[in-house]
């Protein structure tokens, strides 16, 4: 569907864009060659381009504008934040209404052990915090060999230095010479890819257990955290199976080493629970957050802190040599609990575990039928479906991994929604005020996007 077309020309922005502007995450050459895609504004679901397109935001911006585009009451708060005090910092021995107002809401959403929260600007920084404040940890209770982090190859926590080398990212490691010395990687729980000829549920176990011989081999006095996603998003939303998240508690239990869940993606409702771990029962000792934070509005990061942590650093004497300009930032601080109290008052959590996530749930399984489709999931409002050549044999992929995945990425833009490529693994998490005629379109124009794909494949010679 097209509306008003923007009063800029498309092409003299990608010229400029192309000229001035380096992107996150891509090949500059063959983006500034195809022309980057201009986004003019947005609505509830919506995007609207220069071209005048409406687009379907499949993936809620980047995993984070939980309450929707153009939210007049969090304008309204920045702008009246704006003008009361629009910056001052948290150094200084000194804090402003904002920062103090979100620190309890946030510790009033948190399971009842988590009451502290330390501020930045993004994911990425709160994983560069937690790993100089688990390290700091145990530096304050006596224990300066517990440094070494165990993450998740393919986990991912962010592009910062320590948010790389914690994350299991093969590919950014290669850039770099990461990851930094002190962390080790155990591997990830994805069944449809790796489980192999096991039960989810031995499979499950069996990569959980890869933890504990991790620990066994490093030595407990050496560990200091492990750290993961409740579910692996940018890695391509992989679901843990139901064996998994217990046994790794079990193994967490027994040992002396905290425990670090990554809710960026996963917090503020995405599961249908206020935090990722509250939905798998786990009890982090400290969750980096951001995204659904402001859903977007304003970079607003954090890590908020189990009373095991915080009371060491608050009760033991020594400073924490740690912090950002833009920590607690007062407007940002604004604009997130505008959102958290638009998220409240709608009920939108309760609404992703009882309502809109259960019926797209019922809808996007439909499309396991597909040809092309060799699983799919979906917990809350996140979701993905599995590209294979040859269904019902998850042991055979396509050759040029990667390739398909993006073929069907551009046939969905094309087709009007946003979905985001993974290997070839195909992934959404839409906003969380998702209608229910919403959630029939994305499904509708899933299905269509996939025929495309299978029709390409078929016609160039990937598909007997």
């Amino acid at each position: 569907m097209t509306a008003q077309s923007n009063i800029y020309p498309t092409a003299a922005l990608q010229a400029l864009d192309a000229a001035h502007h380096l992107h996150p995450f891509s090949d500059m050459k063959s983006l500034n060659a195809e022309g980057s895609r201009v986004i003019t504004r947005a609505e509830g679901v919506w995007l609207y381009d220069s071209e005048g397109n409406r687009i379907m935001d499949g993936m809620a911006g980047l995993w984070c504008v939980q309450v929707g585009h153009g939210r007049t009451e969090i304008i309204e708060a920045v702008s009246k934040q704006m003008e009361e005090l629009a910056y001052y910092n948290t150094f200084f021995k000194t804090t402003h209404p904002p920062a103090v107002a979100l620190s309890e809401k946030l510790a009033k959403l948190a399971a009842p052990h988590i009451n502290r929260v330390f501020y930045c600007s993004s994911g990425s920084e709160a994983n560069d915090t937690v790993f100089r404040m688990a390290r700091f940890y145990w530096d304050q209770m006596g224990k300066p060999d517990k440094k070494v982090f165990i993450g998740r190859w393919n986990g991912y926590h962010g592009s910062t230095l320590a948010g790389t080398s914690l994350g299991g990212m093969k590919a950014m490691h290669g850039q770099g010479d990461l990851p930094v010395p002190g962390v080790r990687h155990i591997n990830q729980p994805y069944w449809f890819g790796e489980g192999g000829d096991m039960s989810p549920e031995e499979f499950g176990i069996q990569r959980a257990r890869e933890l504990e011989q991790m620990i066994d081999q490093i030595g407990e006095d050496k560990v200091a955290a492990f750290i993961a996603e409740p579910i692996q998003g940018a890695g391509g939303v992989i679901m843990p199976p139901d064996s998994y998240w217990p046994e790794v508690r079990r193994i967490l239990k027994e040992r002396d080493i905290l425990f670090i869940s990554d809710e960026v993606i996963c917090g503020f409702g995405r599961l249908g629970t206020w935090f990722g771990s509250d939905y798998y029962g786990m009890e982090p000792d400290m969750m980096p957050i951001a995204k659904g934070l402001t859903s977007g509005y304003l970079p607003m990061g954090g890590v908020m802190v189990s009373d095991r942590v915080s009371d060491a650093l608050v009760n033991k004497s020594g400073e924490f040599y740690h912090g950002y300009t833009y920590s607690g930032h007062p407007v940002c601080a604004a604009a997130a609990l505008a959102n958290l109290e638009i998220i409240e008052r709608e009920g939108l959590v309760d609404r992703v575990a009882n309502d809109i996530g259960p019926y797209l749930k019922s809808r996007w399984m439909t499309l396991a039928d597909h040809p092309l489709v060799g699983e799919a999931r979906m917990k809350g409002l996140v979701g993905a479906l599995e590209l294979v050549p040859e269904k019902g044999n998850r042991n055979k992929q396509f050759p040029d991994t990667g390739s398909v995945g993006t073929i069907c990425r551009d046939q969905s833009f094309k087709n009007g929604l946003v979905m985001r490529a993974v290997r070839d693994s195909m992934i959404i998490s839409p906003p969380l005020v998702l209608s229910h005629e919403e959630a029939d379109a994305l499904v509708d124009t899933t299905h269509k996007t996939l025929d495309a794909t299978h029709q390409i494949l078929k016609k160039d010679g990937w598909l007997v």
